[in-house]
């Protein structure tokens, strides 16, 4: 080829760049949580369950919508598409799996809660404190972190004077609902900030107008949240769009333990949000 590159090399049938190559199947111990895709069907999901049926090793996995399905231990499955030979976890007998908490992290066996933390983390409301502990509670009592309720963005300022993060080495994390530019409480986080020594506290915020969006849709059967025209309160709102009650502060309540009851596992949020939130809690305890 007059000294040009050859891609097949100096033999063309020794060497065929087009011939498809075997990927070889790294071993991976079963854990709770962890997620898998079957190669021969698609199947995704966690896994919640491993036990023997029909004489075999049957893992069980648990979809996005809550659907579970066995499948059997072994070759055949793929961790973010690379091939894995699924074993039993070493020394734990079937179904007794190493546990992973709801974010998750692996669990750490006969852990006790620490001792808190100066350290904080504030979210906006109630609802965002539930949701918090619900996916990151079992972490954030081995870190000795406590999740505190703001009850709105408009009160931070005068919280953050009286808490001083900077008198005592404390570091403050705060978590913001629609933090956007030009936004209010992108005005109320920069006065937040500016209080404070720097390194002694982070604001971030997600996209969300509320942390019920934070939640995946599909897990109440949504393929998307309804859109809610300004000026209308936005649970209001909504739940009159689902056709769920929505008279009273009573309705609120039961519709959000409602969506609540569909998170168990941090893949049940979206990622605007769940990396937010490990962001913070990875700053108060660095």
């Amino acid at each position: 080829m007059n000294g040009g590159w050859d891609r097949y090399g100096p033999d063309v049938l020794r060497q065929d760049p087009h011939r498809a190559r075997r990927a070889a199947s790294d071993k991976v111990e079963a854990e709770l949580g962890l997620v898998l895709e079957d190669a021969e069907t698609g199947w995704v999901g966690a896994i919640v369950k491993v036990e023997k049926a029909g004489g075999m090793l049957v893992v069980s996995l648990e979809d996005r919508h809550g659907r579970v399905r066995g499948f059997r231990l072994g070759p055949g499955f793929l961790i973010d598409g690379r091939p894995v030979v699924l074993t039993l976890a070493t020394g734990p007998k079937p179904g007794t799996l190493k546990r992973r908490t709801a974010s998750g992290s692996l669990a750490v066996p006969g852990a006790r809660a620490r001792v808190a933390r100066a350290s904080r983390i504030w979210v906006e409301g109630r609802h965002d404190a539930e949701l918090v502990a619900k996916v990151w509670g079992e972490d954030l009592a081995l870190e000795g972190v406590v999740v505190e309720a703001l009850d709105g963005i408009d009160h931070l300022l005068g919280r953050v004077r009286d808490f001083d993060p900077s008198a005592d080495g404390a570091r403050l994390g705060v978590l913001v609902d629609h933090l956007v530019a030009g936004s209010k409480e992108s005005r109320i986080a920069e006065s937040a900030r500016a209080v404070c020594q720097p390194g002694s506290i982070l604001v971030l915020g997600h996209p969300y107008v509320d942390i019920w969006q934070g939640v995946r849709p599909d897990r109440l059967g949504l393929a998307a949240w309804p859109r809610i025209e300004r000026g209308v309160d936005w649970k209001t709102g909504v739940l009159r769009e689902l056709g769920w009650p929505h008279r009273n502060e009573a309705d609120l309540a039961r519709a959000w333990r409602r969506v609540l009851s569909r998170v168990s596992h941090l893949s049940h949020l979206e990622p605007a949000l769940t990396g937010r939130v490990e962001e913070l809690i990875d700053f108060v305890t660095g």
